[in-house]
């Protein structure tokens, strides 16, 4: 477990670590960065660097947290990577069945396996479920969570490489959107970016607006989200129109 400067969650938690390269978006894997400079550091739960490991003794970490949080899970992996057993993520759902105090993010690009394993899975109101979407071509993965029994479902639209187009929120809770950061960031353009917030709006989806990415991207050199003291600073700034989205998602019905 650790604290996160993720703006839209409180803490990570990782029973499953490593993962593989599936789509664009993966492209500079924040991840898997950090799993080479905590194996570096001689962290014993990356001895594997970025090789798909599981962790059952992580396991018991939510039980020992005294008040509520909200905890992005897997932020090292991918919960439904196909090397990683059934019984396994059972495992992990019943900690999550069995703490419902606490909400957790789940987030994946295997929305195939998600769908395909989904109603083996109990999908209490505490575990929200997620996809993440990085251009037109993999909205595909939008509706194979729109078709899961989860009771929140929400998009993680980031990185945000090209236009997602019209997409079918009719079944989505929550959207996510964010340019890329970090050395070799790809641009965000803001075209892409408004065109989802547009959608939102009209479907009434709440809609969270995490970063530019970098000060470049930014249309607005002057936002002021972009000094690193401002309270709500952002990589890049978060600014959209002169107004910040910090929307969260409403009780799914």
């Amino acid at each position: 477990m650790a604290e996160s400067s993720i703006e839209w969650t409180e803490l990570t938690w990782n029973p499953v670590t490593g993962c593989k390269k599936i789509s664009p978006g993966c492209k500079f894997c924040y991840a898997e960065v950090m799993s080479r400079r905590l194996k570096a550091m001689g962290v014993e739960k990356y001895k594997d660097g970025f090789k798909i490991r599981i962790h059952p003794d992580a396991l018991s970490i939510p039980y020992s947290w005294k008040k509520p949080k909200v905890v992005f899970v897997n932020s090292m992996s991918d919960l439904f990577h196909d090397e990683i057993p059934l019984d396994f993520i059972k495992a992990v759902f019943s900690v999550m069945n069995n703490t419902p105090q606490h909400i957790y993010q789940v987030l994946t690009k295997r929305s195939d396996r998600l769908l395909a394993i989904a109603n083996e899975l109990n999908w209490t109101e505490n575990i929200w479920m997620g996809v993440s979407v990085e251009n037109e071509k993999y909205t595909f993965r939008i509706n194979e969570l729109s078709q899961t029994p989860a009771k929140t479902k929400f998009l993680s639209i980031e990185p945000l490489l090209g236009s997602v187009g019209e997409i079918n929120l009719e079944k989505i809770n929550w959207v996510i959107v964010g340019g890329e950061s970090g050395h070799g960031a790809r641009p965000v353009k803001y075209e892409w970016i408004d065109e989802v917030r547009v959608q939102c709006e009209n479907g009434t989806v709440p809609f969270f607006f995490k970063q530019w990415g970098k000060p470049k991207f930014n249309i607005n050199p002057n936002d002021p989200t972009i000094d690193k003291d401002h309270p709500q600073h952002a990589k890049g700034g978060c600014e959209l129109d002169g107004k910040i989205y910090r929307e969260l998602p409403i009780k799914a019905a």
